[in-house]
């Protein structure tokens, strides 16, 4: 087969401005059309499942990518250098999702004006990261916003933190009684760790797990762990960060795990027994990820997350799909 590329017609200002959902679905549509035209992998599973470009009118039309593929395939829509190779975490031996990305600058761009609609400007903040996991190793995309994010914030009091808990707790409390605002965001088992070595009682910090026990503890339903780690910082609510290796785009909690996309991001619920299908709002399936930014690689994903969508777009994640209930996965034979 011949796999001829074509022009890419998509700007980052077409993706970072989009205002409505009739805009968002039109650049989604164009965005599907190229990686399907540019994307060898994306273009194989799409033939796979029969889909013919022409007839894909609406987003419920557009096939996702089990995101399984990243371990195995290298998704990319262009033949541009690599800037950047992010690695998921894994224990010893897993095999690990790799993102190639081919322009660095729609991550900062992503993540930094996703940021801003959600908290406003990063220099109003001190920005504490608790992230011992992730600073563990190399590749992690999460290190890569996190770092910048303490940079863009030009705070010499922002910072990473390892294992010192002293250091941090010490640094925490005494800006957090100055008044200065503060987020703190922390891996869940670290969080746990800092919480049970001190008391707090914080009233301008901002508490932003992005989840994960890595193996270090029990893993907790959401609500019996923001109750912990309210009671332990003194906090009235827990912040949360949805994002991944494959991902360019993060979707926000402000609390209750009520999940908010920016604008270039949307989620849909599909079946847990038919990976084609849809579930309507409330109702509980796996998470398929649409993000713009990520249109060097591949924006539609079928992520291996359970959760709920509500009427206004927000979402839940409740769980992952235990891996003899993944469904779809035979089609993975793209080569």
């Amino acid at each position: 087969m011949t796999f001829a590329k074509k022009q890419h017609l998509i700007t980052a200002s077409d993706i970072f401005t989009i205002s409505s959902q009739k805009q968002f679905e039109k650049i989604a549509l164009k965005v599907f059309r190229f990686q399907y035209d540019n994307n060898r992998v994306y273009h194989e599973f799409c033939n796979l499942l029969k889909v013919d470009k022409q007839e894909v009118k609406s987003l419920r039309q557009i096939p996702f990518l089990p995101i399984q593929f990243f371990k195995s395939h290298a998704v990319i829509s262009n033949k541009n250098p690599t800037q950047e190779t992010f690695t998921s975490s894994g224990t010893t031996g897993m095999i690990t999702s790799k993102h190639l990305v081919t322009d660095i600058s729609l991550y900062e761009e992503s993540y930094r004006k996703g940021f801003a609609q959600f908290y406003g400007n990063i220099e109003d903040y001190v920005v504490l990261a608790l992230l011992p996991s992730y600073l563990e190793r190399e590749g992690s995309s999460l290190i890569y916003m996190v770092k910048d994010l303490i940079e863009q914030s030009n705070k010499p009091e922002s910072g990473f933190y390892l294992h010192d808990h002293e250091a941090l707790t010490e640094k925490l409390v005494a800006l957090d009684s100055a008044g200065k605002n503060i987020i703190l965001i922390g891996v869940t088992y670290a969080l746990l760790d800092l919480m049970e070595s001190s008391t707090f009682q914080l009233k301008n910090t901002i508490i932003m797990e992005t989840g994960g026990m890595k193996g270090k503890r029990k893993e907790m339903i959401r609500e019996e762990l923001h109750e912990l780690l309210c009671h332990g910082f003194g906090v009235s609510s827990i912040h949360s960060e949805y994002g991944m290796t494959e991902l360019l785009s993060q979707a926000y909690s402000l609390g209750n795990g009520v999940f908010e996309c920016p604008p270039w991001m949307q989620i849909q619920i599909r079946e847990t027994e038919d990976a084609l299908a849809y579930v309507e709002n409330g109702k509980t399936g796996g998470i398929n990820v649409i993000d713009l930014a990520n249109i060097n690689s591949c924006s539609f994903i079928a992520t291996q997350d359970l959760g709920k969508k509500n009427p206004n777009n927000s979402f839940e994640v409740l769980g992952r799909f235990d891996n003899s209930d993944i469904r779809g996965c035979n089609l993975m034979v793209v080569t």
